[in-house]
């Protein structure tokens, strides 16, 4: 064996390896994939690291402010030019001369400033702003989090309506190869004198009618894929899904746990109550330490230096725009507690109906595996009874669609009693499939 084969080899049984080793695709994987994946939940992170830095500004506000600054100035101004050699402790008795000061010679300067300026007292504005940009960077983290649980909800109602698709595309398969059998036996029979041609004609119309509906699902489970990849942050997902639609048997009652949109409104409506407290502390008056220093200069050798220490108060009497503001403030607070029990209501009424929604779903899985039980026995009299005679082929091609239609209600209640048990959980908070963020 010459070289480059063996590379081949080792190649091949390489990737058979990693194949082999490769996660079954389960609806647990399904769902992390999404979290970690889709766009739009990197999307939704994007916004809380925004609010965080939002939040990390607020808290910022009670730091003190640094302001640099820089000048170079050329004038012949008679106050600027007496000011600038003030500035520059280089003032002598001829520059008390009137016609010097009153017609100065153009002189230049550069020099510059550091001041240091501190809030003492705002009327609690800092601290309620400090409190309110926690508050909304906490209820985006909730928000997240209740966008990953819906999410998940979705990745379970396309990760089975696969799964459904799959199934009644082999079930498709299977009344196919059912009609062709079917289809040889009365051939047989037409050729021997014992069955009319028109029962030829009919299976074969029949045959034609199971191909155009398979067509149908062959295009609903590349949708279905494709939905999925979607979800997951990926192309249409190939290879089997290893998670089985039968959900096992009845749940007890969840109750209510950690819901994301709640605690967000709970959060939401503290931030708009701080929000107007700290529009309310605009009609209080402000206090600031200022703490400075400047240096202006003719050369290096000739320059001025001084510094200054000062504590000021400014109030704002009446200012119209602030009395608005403070106005929408104590109206958004309002809407904010008004949505929050809003939120604990609409919750409350997903779960009664996602209960019921679970309890319908088992009743109707029940009703229909009894259906398919009746159907497939019913089929089975009537086949054999066609066999002999005994039974237009008319008969027993109803049984078949009466099969066919058992199979697609069994299907459809399965898919339901899945879908509905992680609607359950995404309404009572709890982890959907058992997968916690």
């Amino acid at each position: 064996m010459n070289i480059k084969k063996l590379q081949s080899l080792i190649l091949l049984l390489v990737a058979g390896s990693w194949l082999s080793a490769e996660e079954p695709f389960t609806v647990s994987r399904a769902i992390q994939k999404a979290w970690t994946d889709q766009a739009g939940l990197k999307a939704g992170q994007a916004m809380v690291e925004s609010r965080q830095a939002e939040a990390d500004g607020y808290r910022d506000l009670r730091l003190p402010t640094l302001t640099l600054s820089a000048q170079g100035v050329r004038t012949n101004e008679p106050m600027m030019a007496f000011g600038m050699k003030l500035n520059e402790a280089r003032i002598g008795i001829a520059d008390f001369n009137p016609l010097s000061l009153n017609h100065p010679d153009p002189i230049g300067a550069y020099g510059g400033s550091a001041v240091i300026q501190q809030s003492l007292y705002t009327g609690g504005r800092i601290g309620a702003a400090r409190r309110a940009g926690d508050f909304m960077f906490q209820a985006e983290q909730a928000s997240q989090e209740r966008r990953k649980q819906e999410t998940a909800q979705m990745v379970v109602e396309a990760y089975f309506g696969a799964q459904v698709a799959e199934q009644a595309l082999k079930w498709v398969d299977d009344t196919r190869q059912w009609i062709q059998g079917l289809e040889d036996f009365v051939g047989a029979r037409v050729q021997q004198g014992l069955m009319l041609e028109s029962e030829l004609q009919r299976l074969k119309a029949f045959h034609a009618q199971t191909d155009a509906q398979k067509a149908d699902v062959v295009k609903r489970v590349r949708s279905a894929r494709s939905g999925l990849g979607l979800l997951t942050g990926s192309g249409p997902v190939e290879g089997p899904l290893a998670t089985s639609l039968d959900p096992g048997p009845p749940t007890g009652v969840r109750g209510t746990a950690f819901r994301g949109d709640l605690v967000a409104a709970d959060l939401q409506a503290r931030a708009a109550s701080e929000g107007a407290k700290a529009a309310k502390g605009s009609v209080f008056p402000e206090v600031g330490l200022e703490v400075g220093a400047g240096t202006l200069h003719q050369s290096w050798s000739e320059k001025g230096n001084w510094t200054w220490a000062a504590v000021g108060m400014k109030w704002k009497v009446f200012s119209a725009p602030d009395q608005a503001k403070a106005k929408a403030a104590r109206a958004q607070e309002r809407a904010a507690a008004d949505m929050r029990t809003f939120k604990q209501q609409q919750a409350e009424h997903e779960v009664r109906v996602a209960r019921e929604g679970v309890l319908a779903a088992e009743a109707r899985y029940v009703a229909a595996t009894e259906s398919l039980t009746a159907a497939e026995e019913s089929k089975r009299l009537r086949e054999a009874r066609h066999r002999e005679g005994l039974t237009p082929l008319i008969e027993v091609l109803d049984a078949e669609a009466a099969v066919q239609g058992a199979h697609t209600l069994i299907l459809q209640s399965l898919f339901e009693l899945r879908v509905s048990r992680a609607s359950l959980d995404l309404a009572t908070g709890n982890p959907i499939e058992g997968v916690n963020p």
